[in-house]
């Protein structure tokens, strides 16, 4: 008995009828239709993504009888021949097998004859990382300058072992993990060409599990039919798979979800004792959580979205879980699949990962600890410091080691000190031998080095001195505010300088002209209306990308580059509409066009002003006198060290 299994039976013979990698596709077919052909090609990607099946399509466009083309005609000698691997001028080689400098030297000298049958001799090596690095540098020279009847196919699933002399004289194209949609749209296919009736839960259980490779997925579809009996009549059940699979019943996902939210750990226990009697992949159940936890997450900070509900009631759980708890159990689910190897029992590690969940929980002033049930008090690192302390200072007591630290009582500036603390970073612009403090501008911050014969002073950065606070910053402190009392004072004592600023440097938008530009908008006052709008995300990047062109009265045109046009999803131009409807009384209609805007973004305003502020930062620094000292005393200034300081507001 003769069985083909699926992937190769399915394998595509057309550049029409592959699945994805339009960008591959599209640089190929180009190629051939103009002639355009390089000598070498580089197909990367993970497994079963059609890296050979590319070169073969390949090789047959080249060599079809009917002329070279883009569209082989499969029905030649030369075309069957190379879709059967019979094709004496196309020459697979497996280079994991053929690893050494004397096989590649074979290759070389079979490389100088004209082809048997074709117009090209196509060589076709797959796994191409696996040669020795004195192979690559027998094939350097024949791979660079080949003869013109010969053209390279490279395929390979690790493409940084490659050297670089290799990939230089290559064309690379990456090839993407397919998409589960595509996965599932050709396995539907193959089923229905097939005759196999199967539940649609079957295919996407299935396409999720291929994990991106096509060749995976149809390998799980045989074994799938096999299993089930579906290629004698029965049907591919959803239950068939998900027990081939090993997979979880989604409900005890959301019975898992179900009883965290409700605080209930007998629940919690129960479910996960059923789980047991299946017994399953405890790390494929964190797994199956962590993309439920996503799921809700998606609802709870993306209003209007479509989430697939997958047996979890993700509107419920997003309307009854706060966002910052979603955030907390998602990352407990990936540490904890993370570490599941490493506790006593695969069973342990993930009822530890749950009851973390149930025990932790951010309080309303900060990280605390929840009761679990039965009433004990759940306590660990951090719990302790929940109770009446804030968030922010906690993170200070554990990252300095003071757990005893009240929050209430106003945290003091650091003592100063001569040799820097622990875990801190002086704050030293220039490091020599002679430490002597110098003025300095206060317009950029800037790095000088000294050779090391001549010692040279220090220049130091201007910073004030931090001022008291009820709740210490959750994360450290930036540079400025870590200045040494000693090398703050003796900086301080030097006359400053006002620095120039530029007169677009004002980036901020005041009450007044925001609403100035919603009465009379136009391309001038568009970024600063932008710039007003309180807007978050993929919504806010959206509106800084567009430039204004009209509006005509409810109708809003604006325009977007195509690097960006990822971006006009209906839901985020639902969004910016309903934001500027605040502002106006009634949303506008958004319309983007490819006229030509007549403004500029918010984007290109911005990236204008921190030119600017760069070039003024830098004729200033340039400029001062004491730089100019200790330039010609030998000082080096260090290249693109020069920053603006960030402006406070008073």
């Amino acid at each position: 008995m003769s069985y083909l299994v699926l992937a190769r039976k399915w394998r595509p013979k057309r550049f029409a009828e592959l699945v994805g990698q339009e960008h591959v596709v599209r640089a190929l077919v180009n190629a051939l239709d103009s002639g355009r052909v390089h000598h070498a090609f580089l197909f990367t990607g993970t497994r079963g993504v059609g890296k050979t099946t590319i070169a073969r399509i390949f090789a047959k466009s080249l060599n079809c009888e009917r002329g070279a083309s883009s569209d082989p005609c499969g029905e030649c000698e030369t075309c069957q021949a190379i879709d059967a691997g019979r094709y004496i001028d196309l020459l697979e080689i497996d280079a994991a097998s053929n690893t050494g400098v004397d096989n590649v030297r074979d290759l070389i000298d079979n490389a100088q004859y004209m082809p048997s049958r074709g117009r090209y001799k196509v060589y076709l090596i797959d796994e191409v990382h696996m040669l020795s690095k004195a192979a690559f540098n027998a094939l350097l020279k024949t791979l660079e300058e080949p003869p013109e009847h010969v053209k390279f196919l490279f395929a390979t699933t690790d493409p940084q072992k490659l050297l670089v002399t290799v990939l230089s004289r290559c064309l690379q194209f990456n090839l993407k993990r397919l998409e589960e949609e595509q996965i599932r749209g050709q396995i539907a296919k193959i089923l229905g060409a097939e005759g196999i009736e199967a539940e649609s839960g079957a295919v996407r259980q299935l396409a999720k599990a291929a994990d991106g490779s096509l060749r995976d997925g149809l390998s799980l579809l045989d074994q799938a039919i096999a299993y089930s009996g579906a290629g004698t009549g029965a049907a591919l059940t959803d239950q068939a798979v998900a027990t081939m699979l090993g997979s979880v019943d989604r409900t005890r996902v959301a019975a898992l979800l179900s009883a965290l939210a409700q605080e209930d750990g007998a629940g919690l226990m129960a479910t996960i004792e059923v789980l047991a009697g299946f017994s399953p992949d405890w790390g494929g159940v964190l797994d199956a959580l962590a993309e439920a936890l996503h799921r809700i997450q998606v609802k709870q900070l993306v209003p209007g979205s479509e989430v697939e509900a997958d047996g979890v009631d993700v509107d419920a759980l997003a309307a009854s879980l706060r966002p910052e708890l979603v955030q907390l159990w998602y990352q407990m689910a990936v540490s904890g699949r993370r570490d599941i190897a490493l506790a006593p029992s695969a069973r342990v590690g993930f009822e530890m990962s749950l009851l973390r969940m149930l025990a932790f929980r951010p309080g309303e002033g900060g990280i605390g600890a929840s009761p679990a049930a039965g009433g004990s008090a759940a306590s660990g690192a951090g719990a302790g410091a929940g109770s009446g302390r804030s968030a922010a200072a906690a993170a200070r007591a554990a990252l300095e080691g003071a757990a005893s630290a009240r929050a209430d009582v106003p945290a003091q500036p650091p003592a100063p000190t001569s040799s820097p603390s622990p875990g801190r970073i002086p704050d030293t612009d220039v490091r020599a031998q002679d430490r002597a403090p110098a003025p300095a501008t206060p317009t950029s911050a800037h790095k000088l080095s000294m050779p090391p014969p001549a010692p040279s002073p220090v220049v130091h950065q201007p910073a004030p001195a931090p001022a008291p606070f009820d709740d210490a910053p959750p994360w450290p402190e930036a540079p400025a505010q870590r200045a040494e009392a000693p090398r703050a004072s003796a900086v301080a004592a030097a006359p400053a300088r006002p620095a120039p600023r530029p007169a677009a440097a004002a980036a901020s938008v005041s009450p007044a002209r925001a609403e100035a530009t919603a009465a009379s908008l136009d391309a001038g006052t568009w970024p600063d209306l932008v710039a007003a709008l309180d807007l978050r995300g993929p919504v806010r990047e959206l509106a800084a990308s567009s430039a204004f062109i009209a509006r005509e009265g409810e109708v809003l045109r604006l325009s977007l580059p195509e690097s960006d046009d990822h971006l006009r999803a209906p839901f985020l131009v639902q969004q910016l509409a309903a934001a500027l409807g605040t502002r106006w009384g009634a949303p506008p209609q958004i319309r983007f066009e490819a006229g030509a805007p007549s403004g500029e973004t918010l984007h290109a305003r911005n990236e204008r002003v921190r030119d600017e502020r760069q070039g003024a930062a830098e004729a200033a620094f340039h400029n001062d006198p004491h730089v100019r000292r200790l330039v010609e005393q030998g000082a080096r200034l260090v290249p693109d060290s020069i920053r603006p300081i960030q402006e406070q507001e008073h």
